[in-house]
């Protein structure tokens, strides 16, 4: 069976990262590729966050290539609301002769703000910053409008982390 880039999509407060560290952990020599993570260590992070995501985008998709075509899966939690950024990781994702497969976590909005008031995590102050919940509501309302039929969906609003992480495997197959 080919690698896969396990694309864990979703609003912040549901869990994305959390899944991917313990997949990685679970699952020898798969990389954990948190992009927000890449994009912390790229100085004036916080002045232009959108301009370093711009310019860390191409450095996560040449690593993620790198891996997979080493023959081993890399699982990537990053919020990704239009298409075509969906397509370009997927044709990396497919040129490197692996599989794309996206699951989009999802929770109650209410849920989510609260999961990220009460967390601290880097990006948290950019997420303020540019609107805190209002930005959350606007990244549900485009989610809404991203998702397609077929897509995988896991609503993990009730659920805790090992419900979550087990219905994440059983999505897997």
């Amino acid at each position: 069976m080919p690698p896969r880039l396990i694309h864990l999509n979703g609003p912040t407060g549901v869990g994305k990262s959390t899944l991917a560290a313990r997949y990685a952990a679970d699952h020898p020599l798969t990389l954990n590729l948190d992009a927000d993570r890449i994009v912390g260590l790229v100085g004036g992070w916080q002045d232009d966050f959108f301009a370093t995501v711009d310019l860390v985008r191409p450095l996560a998709l040449t690593m993620a290539a790198h891996h997979l075509r080493t023959g081993h899966d890399v699982v990537m939690p990053q919020l990704i609301t239009r298409r075509d950024q969906r397509d370009v990781l997927a044709d990396a994702v497919s040129s490197a002769g692996a599989r794309y497969v996206e699951v989009v976590l999802l929770a109650p909005r209410t849920t989510a703000i609260t999961r990220f008031e009460q967390r601290d995590e880097p990006i948290d102050a950019v997420v303020r910053a540019l609107g805190g919940q209002a930005l959350i509501h606007q990244v549900f309302d485009d989610l809404q409008q991203y998702l397609t039929p077929g897509t995988t969906v896991i609503d993990n609003g009730g659920l805790d982390v090992e419900q979550t992480y087990a219905a994440l495997l059983a999505a897997l197959g």
